[in-house]
């Protein structure tokens, strides 16, 4: 059960790893923070308010990184072990200051735009932000327009307006219409706001085994050269709404042949380095690809992973091949198939092979193919247009407060959609994008991190699972970190623990969305006390309900569960899919809520007293097995999960099939 802070011992102290003298100094210290904040409570039944001591011991840096992480649990828990969830909501680790608020993006907005926008309502970015997020949801287009210029966008032709809902057929209304832009462009060419010149880094790496080694870096113009040189080749290659696959790590070469392809007004189709040869073979199929850029191997954690091989299993489509370390392939190509040096020697010779007039086009205009992760069935084929990045960004921008010089690192893939919203990110709001060639389970992946001076860092929670679990990181130095991110699965309050500690509790910022969105439509922020494993607040212009078991929505203000409805007019989210009927996946069946049809996400989520939002599942979370929806209870060793760890339903579904099969046959 443990104890009371106030009952914590120094024998508690060096049973939590600290020597006999650094716990008598920590508990001096800890006494008198206890006595500050009892002087100050006007609790009459407790001597102090938890969260006020844990603001004041975080405020201290009482608890630094280099201690145990078991100090970190004595004191966090021992600070909350009276605490009642259930009338006082999650506990808080994290509390803006007034003066880093002011110092955010949208604190920095607000204080600019609220006094006229919110009038004497407003009072600050953290009393008035609850006041701030309803504007930018009823008021769509002011805010959009205002956002629209803290990031790296550069119309060729502005739009008419910013939100046209005249076609009651399209829910989601049509946003910015009539403008004409490159949205590639937009991530390569300095720009005031966010200030980004020739010179700012742009990309900064290191490849696995490298790890003495000082980084790579590359500046905005080197990326911009490389972009249009590989621009070129496509070109000469290709026509214009050709889609080109990417199948291979988040390197920096990945990058620029990504920002090449819609540079060029070609289609990225987006497809996972870990998968098997049927599954890219299915998206190469959905996607009708016209060639796939794909490397020889995988170097990870000191192995060699075939790479190439499972692409020509695949299909016989044209790959162009990069090596996986040095200058030369290590695999035999086949006849139709092409080097990387082989690949660009055709324009290398060009007078003018480092410039490329982009291709702009409508913003409606698709860029990129991703895909759902295929748990249910066929992974659906989900088009992003020149919207989503924007939408994406915009979200960085406000909710990571990714800023102008921030070292932002986040280990995923093209393949899935924080690769893409990765890169946005950073190259709209003026970040530097920070790239380990390698696995991030070991050390080498701590150190990249600590010698890149990464300032926003993003995870999965298995990654932080393992990280704690090994000890992998133990030693190194985390705490020019200000801001991490989390998405993918379901947080663990420990775990976070224990990453929120290794740069003096910066804080966590929980993401949840959708590929189809662009985004996540629940999100922390900088702006308001963050609790671990918990949503602080829907997206900014972005607005749901929660569905009781009638479809019925509960009060906005009232603790509940239920599933989510999302409302339609989202920016940046699909108006249609490739391969499924978009309007049944996402609108049909769901009820009317204010006179909009909801949009189905899929999630049930709690709302906690105080605000927060925990996702408890999902709501397709039954198996239709020979028409019969079940939803039982079996014991099986291990689940079928696909590479980012989602629960492979599909082959779950199959498996059970089978086993009632012979049952019946029994």
């Amino acid at each position: 059960m443990g104890k009371s802070i106030s009952d914590v011992g120094v024998e508690d102290l060096v049973g939590a790893g600290l020597s006999v003298e650094e716990a008598k100094g920590f508990q001096r210290h800890l006494k008198d923070s206890i006595f500050k904040v009892s002087r100050n409570s006007d609790n009459g039944e407790e001597p102090f308010d938890p969260k006020e001591l844990w603001r004041e011991l975080t405020a201290q840096k009482l608890l630094k990184p280099c201690h145990p992480h078991a100090l970190h649990q004595l004191i966090y828990y021992s600070v909350y072990h009276n605490y009642d969830e259930s009338t006082n909501g999650p506990p808080i680790y994290w509390f803006p200051s007034l003066y880093q608020s002011k110092n955010t993006n949208l604190g920095r907005l607000m204080e600019t735009h609220c006094p006229k926008l919110l009038g004497a309502l407003y009072k600050d970015p953290i009393a008035s932000f609850r006041q701030f997020h309803r504007f930018s949801v009823e008021q769509l287009e002011v805010y959009w327009s205002i956002v629209l210029d803290h990031l790296s966008i550069n119309f060729l032709k502005a739009p008419n307006c910013i939100l046209d809902t005249s076609d009651k057929s399209n829910h989601g209304g049509k946003w910015f219409p009539g403008s004409v832009l490159n949205i590639a462009e937009c991530c390569l060419i300095p720009s005031s706001c966010p200030k980004k010149q020739d010179d700012s880094l742009a990309i900064i790496w290191r490849n696995e085994g490298f790890d003495e080694l000082d980084v790579s870096q590359m500046t905005l113009r080197e990326l911009r050269e490389r972009v249009m040189l590989v621009a070129n080749a496509l070109a000469a290659k290709f026509s214009k709404g050709d889609a080109i696959a990417i199948d291979m790590p988040m390197t920096a070469t990945a990058v620029i042949i990504y920002l090449a392809i819609v540079l060029a007004g070609l289609v990225v189709v987006s497809i996972a380095d870990s998968f098997a040869a049927q599954e890219i073979a299915t998206r190469l199929r959905v996607s009708t690809a016209r060639a796939v850029f794909t490397q020889d191997f995988i170097l990870r954690g000191g192995r060699r992973v075939p790479l190439y091989s499972r692409v020509v299993e695949a299909a016989p489509y044209e790959a162009i091949v990069i090596p996986a370390s040095g200058k030369e392939l290590a695999v035999q190509l086949r006849c139709q198939d092409l080097s990387w040096n082989d690949f660009l020697s055709s324009v290398c010779i060009l007078p003018s092979s480092n410039y490329f007039t982009p291709a702009y086009q409508p913003i409606d205009s698709v860029t990129n193919i991703l895909f759902s992760s295929g748990t249910t069935g066929e992974p659906k084929a989900i088009p992003w247009t020149q919207h989503s990045p924007i939408r994406c960004a915009a979200d960085a921008w406000a909710h990571i407060d990714v800023q102008e010089g921030d070292v932002f690192c986040w280990p995923t893939n093209l393949g899935w959609v924080m690769g893409p919203i990765l890169l946005y990110s950073c190259f709209l709001s003026g970040g530097t994008l920070a790239l380990y060639h390698g696995s991030p389970l070991g050390r080498g992946f701590g150190k990249f991190i600590q010698d890149a001076g990464v300032t926003v860092l993003g995870t999965v929670p298995s990654l932080v699972k393992t990280w704690k679990s090994t000890g992998c990181m133990n030693g190194l130095n985390w705490t020019k970190i200000r801001t991490f991110a989390t998405t993918g699965e379901a947080s663990n309050i420990d775990d976070d623990l224990w990453l929120s500690s290794k740069a003096y509790y910066s804080p966590i910022i929980e993401c949840c969305g959708g590929t189809e969105l662009a985004s996540s439509y629940i999100q922390g922020n900088r702006l308001q006390p963050q609790a671990f494993a918990a949503f602080s607040s829907a997206s900014m212009s972005t607005s749901f309900v929660i569905l009781n078991e009638n479809g019925l929505p509960y009060p906005d203000d009232q603790a509940c569960i239920g599933e989510v409805g999302l409302f339609p007019r989202y920016m940046g989210a699909t108006n249609r899919l490739l391969n499924a009927d978009h309007e049944e996946v996402y609108f049909k069946g769901m009820p009317l809520y204010k006179g909009m049809q909801l949009r189905r996400h899929g999630d049930i989520v709690k709302r906690t007293i105080g605000g927060f939002l925990i996702v408890q599942g999902r709501a397709d979370d039954t198996m239709n097995l020979g028409g019969i929806k079940v939803s039982f209870v079996k014991i099986v060793p291990e689940f079928p999960r696909t590479a980012s760890n989602k629960l492979l339903r599909r082959v779950l579904r199959d498996q059970l099939k089978q086993e009632l099969n012979i049952r019946s046959k029994i």
